[in-house]
Order: structure tokens, then C-alpha cells, then sequence
């Protein structure tokens, strides 16, 4: 029988536009998650504003249903490390024509893979988690780490790269997030992002074929368009460069981001 956990905490306005002008879209189940567990809600409702089309749930979880889900680690330092690193080579070759060197801050690094990687093509890693024993790991491999929201992270030198691959849509409320980063990246500084696209049509099909395993994804609070994100990025300082797929995740897009304007910056010259 679930215990009495008050799950999540009710968003009382779309958390992009802040309009409460919001709607049902519709319900997942989380339950064979495999950070699930019984003491938690197996449902997830989902809702769309009417003011921006973003799609989000109804609330984001409290405290208290955050230790349980983290109480799992399914992000261990090293995991598949060889396999991961082929990946993360491809993510920082998508990065080398907008910056070459520096400090590349990876935010939610996980099984630390991309700060791994980014060390052997010459960048200065530094990495912020949720997880302290994935801190605590980092740090004892010689890679500067951080348990703390990134709202609060100072750094004595701004970063050439920060990367949040697959992290926005575990936030409850992105914008700060993205303020962050923009505080602590230098101009031209590079944002790389990755997440799933819902307007990808590999998304639609997979809605079609009652087989899109995103709407049942127990901490993920999003569900990003790339149009929406776009409208983002750009109302906190950043241009979109350069448009890819992910290969981390099904129908994810991965998003090349320089901070600062078009009227500021030359994506030529970068």
C-alpha cells in the first residue's frame, strides 16, 4: 500500500510564461520506472498552456519524494565508460567550432563521461550533481565537483562550455537555470543542450503507436518543443548555432547555444 508522501508540490502557472491560463493534456504511469517506488504516486498528469503550447505536469516533486527517487543511483561514476565516451566524443566534436579550450562546465554529469572526455580534448572540467556520491567521486578522480544548485555556483573564471544534457526537463522551473548559466559563461561562450524533441516525428509516431516513454518518465517535469526552447534560450541571451540528434536518448535533439545576441556575436567566426 503507498505511504502517505505528499508527492508533488502543484505549479499554479505555466513555469516558462507564468500564464494560468493552463489545460489536461494527459496522464502517465510511472510505476515500472525503475527509480519508482511503491511509497510514491504512480500517476502523472500532464498540462498544457494555452498561452506558450509548453507541456508540464501538474507539480514537481517535494523534498521528501526526492530522496526517495535518489535514494536509487542509476548514474554511477564510470558506467560503461568506454561506450559513454564514444558518445561524449561526438557531443564535444559538435562544440569544437564555437570553442576549443577552457572551462567546460557539465551540469547533472551522471556517470561523468562528458567531463571524462572533455579533459582529453583539452578543456578544464568541472562538474555540478545532485547525487554527493557522485561529488564525492569526482573530486577524489582529481575533477573539481559540486553538490549545489547551479543558481548558486560561483566560479573564479567564467566558462567557455557549459553543458546540460538531458537537465532542463528535470528542473521545475528552467529560467533560473538558464540565467545561471548565461552568469556563468563568458560572451561567446558556448551552452550545449540536450533533451527530447516532442515535435520530432519520431516523438508523434511513437504517441501513435502508445509507445512514448516520456510521458511516463517519473522525474521529468517537461516536455519540450524545439520552438519552445528556441523562444527561450533567446529571452535569456542565447542564439542557437547549431541544431543536431542525440544519441543518448530516443528522440532527443542535442542544441549548440552561444551566449550572447545575433547583433553581438558572429556564429561565422567563433
Amino acid at each position: 500500500m503507498r505511504a502517505a508522501v505528499s508527492d508533488r508540490i502543484t505549479f499554479d502557472a505555466c513555469p516558462l510564461c507564468e500564464s494560468a491560463n493552463v489545460a489536461d493534456l494527459r496522464t502517465g504511469d510511472c510505476s515500472k520506472h525503475p527509480l519508482y517506488s511503491q511509497d510514491l504516486d504512480p500517476q502523472i498528469l500532464w498540462k498544457q498552456c494555452s498561452a506558450c503550447t509548453h507541456v508540464f505536469t501538474a507539480g514537481y516533486h517535494t523534498e521528501e519524494a526526492c530522496s526517495i527517487i535518489f535514494s536509487k543511483n542509476n548514474q554511477a561514476v564510470g558506467g560503461a565508460i568506454h561506450e559513454n565516451r564514444a558518445v561524449a566524443s561526438a557531443m564535444i566534436e559538435k562544440v569544437l567550432p564555437y570553442a576549443a579550450d577552457g572551462i567546460w562546465l557539465d551540469v547533472g554529469f551522471g556517470n561523468g563521461a562528458l567531463l571524462f572526455t572533455a579533459q582529453e580534448y583539452g578543456f578544464t572540467s568541472v562538474g555540478v550533481d545532485v547525487r554527493i556520491e557522485n561529488v564525492n567521486i569526482m573530486n577524489a578522480l582529481g575533477v573539481e565537483s559540486y553538490h549545489t544548485d547551479l543558481a548558486h555556483l560561483s566560479l573564479a573564471t567564467k566558462c567557455s562550455v557549459i553543458s546540460m544534457c538531458d537537465v532542463l526537463e528535470h528542473i521545475p522551473y528552467p529560467k533560473p537555470a538558464l540565467s545561471a548559466a548565461r552568469r556563468l559563461l563568458k560572451d561567446g561562450g558556448v551552452l550545449l543542450l540536450s533533451m527530447p524533441n516532442s515535435e520530432s516525428m519520431t516523438w508523434r509516431i511513437s504517441d501513435m503507436q502508445n509507445a512514448n516513454p516520456y510521458w511516463n518518465e517519473i522525474n521529468h517535469y517537461h516536455n519540450f518543443s524545439r520552438t519552445r526552447l528556441y523562444s527561450m534560450l533567446n529571452e535569456h541571451g542565447f542564439t542557437p548555432a547549431r541544431y543536431g540528434i542525440s544519441n543518448r536518448y530516443l528522440s532527443c535533439m542535442e542544441i549548440v547555444a552561444v551566449a550572447g545576441t545575433a547583433s553581438t556575436i558572429d556564429l561565422a567566426s567563433t
